[in-house]
């Protein structure tokens, strides 16, 4: 029955909701900002995935979308436009807590959205706050620290949280951004060398660093949403959250981290698809995926990355809140994507199904929030009263 609730709400919307997907701002542009600052994120728009993410709710029938950049004029364009529903493909446009900007400015105009609410997209943003919470949920994480700023110029080997957590570590480290995309700025570093690489990533980005153990094994990455999947216009309503596209991301010789699309394209060539039961570390990344997910309780997709150690064991490093959802095509996929059909989807599906995911979730559960979506609703469902 609440699938054929789903259906007919999403029916009343295709020809009549007017939707906005919103992709990052550019501070140069005039009115976006009253003072052009910085954004430790980089400066990235993701504008062409926002048309990908476009042009597929366009082909699932939804017949008024349009895009929007975030920055200062965003209220303003969403009343004139009428917009009754948003989508957020942005990491902000500047600031240090940028990722979670749209989502408040949508959260005051009282436009719904898909995309995380300001509090959890600020907290899957900055990696050092996203540890600390996993951490205290049980879920397993590499041993790390941080480095603030007030503490780039004093020696972390030195400090008692450093000898403590790694007393009995002779690896080496990985020393990144706590707020970045696509493995920028990110380096393996010997403990002689750690502090020439914390002042590199402090230097690129004038922001906490983090500094974890280097694992040794497998890394693998799953896409976790919620558990409403659309599969050929088809919808079901799963009892737990959604992963999709497990996957090993494979090294080249000498490659000790996954290099970024930045660097060099990401084709199948260069990923190892997996089934989600298909060995005990697939099933312990869909367990931790799921329960990340629920813990949280998220309300959009991430992408979860993880990384083995020497002896197997499945470790969650951190969970995109942006993840890429880049159509694939020439050669090229997204990691979200590359997975699909072993769940019987394709790029479409996956987007339809994070729309009809959210509005569920709103119309059951966050009503009073989306008054907005309420004149899609049917009299006869009883959805969103």
């Amino acid at each position: 029955m609440i699938e054929q609730q789903i259906c007919a709400v999403l029916d009343r919307m295709r020809p009549e909701a007017r939707l906005a997907v919103i992709h990052g701002g550019d501070s140069r542009q005039p009115q976006a900002v009253v003072y052009s600052t910085r954004n430790p994120r980089s400066s990235k728009t993701y504008v062409d995935v926002a048309g990908d993410i476009a042009e597929s709710l366009r082909a699932n029938g939804f017949r008024h979308v349009c895009l929007l950049p975030d920055d200062m004029t965003l209220p303003q364009r969403l009343r004139e436009l009428k917009i009754d529903m948003a989508w957020l493909n942005t990491g902000g446009t500047q600031g240090l807590t940028s990722a979670c900007h749209a989502a408040s400015m949508l959260e005051l105009c009282g436009i719904p959205y898909v995309g995380h609410n300001p509090l959890n997209a600020a907290l899957l943003d900055n990696k050092h706050m996203f540890k600390h919470v996993v951490s205290s949920l049980g879920l397993p994480t590499a041993p790390y620290v941080t480095v603030n700023v007030d503490e780039v110029s004093q020696d972390v080997r030195r400090r008692p949280d450093f000898i403590k957590r790694f007393a009995s570590y002779s690896g080496d480290f990985v020393v990144k951004p706590v707020s970045g995309r696509a493995s920028l700025h990110v380096h393996v570093a010997s403990l002689a060398d750690l502090m020439d690489a914390v002042r590199a990533v402090f230097d690129a980005t004038g922001n906490t660093v983090l500094v974890e153990s280097w694992l040794s094994g497998a890394e693998l990455t799953a896409g976790v949403s919620g558990p409403v999947v659309c599969r050929g216009g088809q919808v079901t309503l799963g009892s737990s959250p959604f992963v999709f596209s497990v996957l090993e991301r494979l090294f080249d010789t000498g490659e000790r981290i996954f290099t970024s699309k930045d660097m060099r394209p990401i084709g199948l060539d260069r990923l190892r698809l997996l089934s989600c039961d298909e060995t005990e570390t697939t099933r312990s990344v869909t367990l931790i995926a799921a329960k990340l997910f629920q813990r949280l309780g998220l309300e959009s997709t991430v992408r979860a990355d993880f990384r083995c150690d020497d002896r197997g064991r499945v470790y969650l490093l951190e969970a995109n809140p942006k993840p890429d959802l880049k159509a694939p095509g020439q050669g090229v996929v997204s990691l979200m994507a590359a997975g699909l059909h072993l769940q019987g989807l394709d790029f479409n599906d996956l987007i339809l199904t994070l729309l009809a995911d959210r509005v569920h979730q709103l119309l059951t559960r966050r009503a009073e929030y989306a008054v907005a979506l309420r004149r899609f609703v049917p009299e006869r469902t009883g959805m969103g009263v």
